[in-house]
């Protein structure tokens, strides 16, 4: 497995916290497939379920219960692309005991069923980024879509910044998305894409008014074979007002061992807008496992 670099709100915190929270998240992603509570999880680390969360939180962004969704949701992603496995098989693999439960919950953070997750055009445009499980939309792609890749305007908003890239870093195909949530589990409300860029400016049209945060996912390309990923994974929030917002700016990183893992298709209905991107032929994914 690759190795990360720490999280440094991790690394800030206590000795003790430390290893609780990175013992913690390495039980989620061993166990996710059990009916694990709150209070197991904080029994493992000798310390009550209120004090865990609120340190969980703290290093990591979000709760343990969001943390242990978001795994959950992104393995039954990935078994619906990458598997012939029935639904049925999916839901008892990635901890849910009823189909019809994990349909619902599915269907509701994401935004279409599992049958419907497993589209062509779904997989054709996926975004993902977890250690064994890396995807982004091919070089390809992201030229047949343009600057603004955005499906149609939903808004009049121009959210603009700058992508800083880590130091020394070789040029990435870049995706830059509006989101909802800070986890998020569907399409962006609106995106635009960089081809082989490093640090550069950036502008994302039609977004609606409201409360955001912006993501960003890099691929670099270091050889033949090879690719790193760079990301701007934790959220930077954003308020649209009259069209208008403050000027970002996006430092990437590597991914973190604290990262929750996301998969988003940019086909997806990708907001309660319920824009669609229509799929250009021809197209392609690079992955990473």
């Amino acid at each position: 497995m690759e190795q990360r670099p720490e999280d440094p709100r991790i690394r800030s915190a206590p000795t003790s916290l430390q290893v609780a929270v990175r013992q913690v998240i390495a039980s989620m992603h061993a166990r996710y497939f059990d009916p694990i509570t709150l209070t197991e999880l904080a029994s493992e680390v000798f310390v009550s379920p209120f004090h865990f969360s609120r340190v969980f939180a703290k290093a990591t962004g979000v709760t343990p219960g969001r943390y242990l969704t978001a795994i959950r949701l992104f393995e039954a992603k990935r078994l619906l692309l990458t598997t012939a496995l029935t639904v049925s098989d999916i839901v008892c693999s990635v901890g849910y005991s009823s189909v019809g439960t994990f349909t619902s919950r599915f269907t509701r953070a994401v935004g279409m069923t599992p049958t419907q997750y497993r589209e062509p055009e779904v997989g054709q445009l996926l975004l993902a980024l977890a250690p064994n499980f890396r995807r982004l939309p091919s070089l390809s792609t992201l030229r047949n879509l343009g600057r603004n890749c955005a499906s149609s305007t939903v808004g009049d908003g121009v959210i603009t910044g700058r992508i800083v890239m880590p130091e020394g870093a070789p040029p990435a195909d870049v995706l830059i998305g509006v989101f909802a949530e800070a986890i998020p589990q569907r399409g962006p409300v609106a995106f635009t894409g960089k081809v082989s860029v490093r640090s550069t400016d950036f502008e994302i049209q039609g977004v609606p008014d409201g409360d955001w945060v912006v993501m960003a996912v890099g691929e670099h390309s270091t050889g033949p074979s090879q690719s790193r990923f760079s990301t701007a994974m934790q959220p930077y929030s954003v308020r649209v007002r009259d069209g208008r917002a403050e000027h970002l700016k996006i430092a990437m990183r590597a991914p973190l061992a604290t990262d929750p893992p996301i998969a988003i298709t940019l086909a997806s209905p990708s907001s309660p807008y319920g824009n669609r991107l229509a799929v250009p032929r021809p197209g392609g994914l690079r992955a990473v496992a």
